[in-house]
């Protein structure tokens, strides 16, 4: 993968949170949403590559920028073609109410190298490198935080685990609590809570539960860069979810591993944060008509972590935050 694309995919993530954090708060997670695709949309019109949109906004009819299906960037006949996983901003409902850990993401990959999934839910189970393989989404709960506390070297009280706090997950955290193991609850952000696996100084040890299936391609795209490991099964809330699955030739008995979500190893990744949290800082707009972000970049060919902190002056590119 080009070295300079992965620098501008975290131009492209920049772009999306200075436009979606000015609704911070406001109570308006549809704004938020749309104002972060369109920052994220008027970047990617700048970037010389052949991409494709296959996790995106959802179908043409549903969305009006980044659909699935949908061209992305200057295209010319030698441009790199490439595959687009995006989520403009993970965690729309955490800037609507201004709570912490929302972030804009983008994951690339050569093209055919990610999984069209469909858009309905997943049982995942994820966890950072030192517990790259001791994990097994047919495993109970229990099960799974025993052996990556041996994995750790932590008693079974020193583990965190992370989880959606959604009343679906009522049972795994009455199951999770009777192990000893610490809990936090997350309102949002399920690729966030995956990445923050890989990070020690985040405290979280092990994320699982139920999220979304599209979300878990883009995490697949990160924990490959980033060494950790990855399960998923497809699990439908309703017959309408089960017959798209089957339509798009999805597995619904299948263990989805990171690669089959995402093969290859020339995959790239891109967040930037938008409200504040663990792993990243979330905007800031300061005085003069600047603000700050703070970007994650990642590329799996040579397992680079950058970590870019920017000052933004917004005069100088008003389409960063129209």
């Amino acid at each position: 993968m080009d070295r300079n694309l992965v620098l501008n995919l975290g131009r492209v993530t920049e772009a999306a949170a200075l436009a979606c954090a000015k609704y911070l708060g406001k109570g308006d997670k549809n704004m938020a949403d749309q104002a972060a695709v369109d920052g994220m949309r008027r970047m990617f019109d700048t970037l010389d590559i052949d991409g494709v949109v296959v996790i995106g906004e959802g179908e043409m009819d549903e969305a009006p920028m980044l659909y699935i299906g949908e061209k992305i960037g200057r295209a010319g006949a030698d441009d790199l073609k490439v595959d687009i996983a995006v989520d403009p901003v993970d965690g729309t409902t955490s800037v609507a109410n201004g709570l912490p850990n929302a972030i804009s993401v983008v994951a690339v990959a050569p093209r055919g190298c990610l999984l069209h999934a469909p858009d309905t839910y997943m049982k995942k189970i994820a966890v950072g490198p030192r517990a790259k393989g001791v994990i097994d989404i047919h495993k109970s709960a229990s099960e799974n935080i025993r052996n990556v506390a041996e994995a750790l070297g932590k008693s079974l009280d020193e583990i965190t685990v992370e989880v959606l706090d959604r009343p679906r997950h009522d049972e795994l955290i009455k199951e999770i609590r009777a192990t000893g193991a610490r809990i936090k609850l997350v309102s949002d952000g399920d690729v966030l809570s995956a990445i923050s696996t890989c990070f020690e100084y985040t405290g979280v040890d092990i994320t699982m539960g139920i999220g979304g299936a599209p979300e878990g391609v883009i995490t697949a795209v990160a924990l490959k860069c980033l060494g950790g490991d990855f399960q998923g099964i497809l699990a439908p809330a309703n017959e309408e979810h089960r017959a798209r699955c089957i339509e798009m030739g999805a597995e619904l008995d299948r263990v989805y591993y990171l690669d089959d979500l995402a093969k290859g190893n020339k995959l790239s990744f891109a967040a930037t944060g938008v409200s504040y949290g663990e792993l990243l800082d979330g905007v800031k707009y300061m005085k003069d008509n600047t603000a700050s972000t703070h970007t994650l970049i990642l590329r799996s060919e040579t397992g680079t972590i950058r970590f870019i902190k920017s000052i933004h002056k917004l005069d100088k590119k008003p389409d960063y935050a129209k």
